[in-house]
């Protein structure tokens, strides 16, 4: 199974950055993974909230192939402890699942069309977090589920 997130924007954190690349690397040995930066939409001052998230959206499904599946990062999504979510990663390889696609949206969230297209949602918290520190968050996570899949000593109960 392949994974890659889609973000929307680039990390300006170099603290961050730092933090997301060694957690890339370290899940390079368990996963082919790809974190995708979609680029800034330019001139958002000049559209509503409703016109920037389509604006985003079409960049999001542009980058989804139809073989695909489609997991957005969501307030209203399923909250999975660490290991229920080590759970989720194993049914969906078990699935025969070819690529696994971890979407951040912009600062609104996503439009109606991504809703659609996407076969889950999943929430880290109830809490709100920065989109650079989600993407932290979401490959650590990743990270954690295969150690836990593979009984390493990274993650204590």
């Amino acid at each position: 199974m392949n994974i890659r997130l889609l973000t929307i924007g680039k990390t300006d954190n170099k603290a961050l950055q730092t933090l997301i690349d060694d957690y890339t690397k370290r899940l390079s040995f368990y996963v082919k993974f790809d974190l995708e930066i979609i680029p800034d939409i330019k001139n958002v001052k000049n559209l509503s909230e409703a016109q920037q998230k389509e604006k985003e959206g079409e960049l999001i499904l542009s980058k989804i192939t139809a073989t695909d599946q489609l997991i957005l990062l969501d307030e209203n999504g399923k909250t999975y402890s660490s290991v229920g979510f080590s759970d989720f990663l194993q049914k969906k390889m078990n699935a025969g699942t070819k690529t696994l696609v971890f979407v951040i949206g912009g600062p609104y969230g996503f439009s109606e069309t991504v809703y659609q297209k996407a076969q889950g949602k999943v929430s880290l918290s109830e809490m709100t977090f920065s989109h650079q520190m989600v993407r932290l968050f979401v490959i650590e996570q990743i990270y954690r589920g295969f150690t836990i899949l593979r009984n390493e000593p990274y993650h204590h109960q």
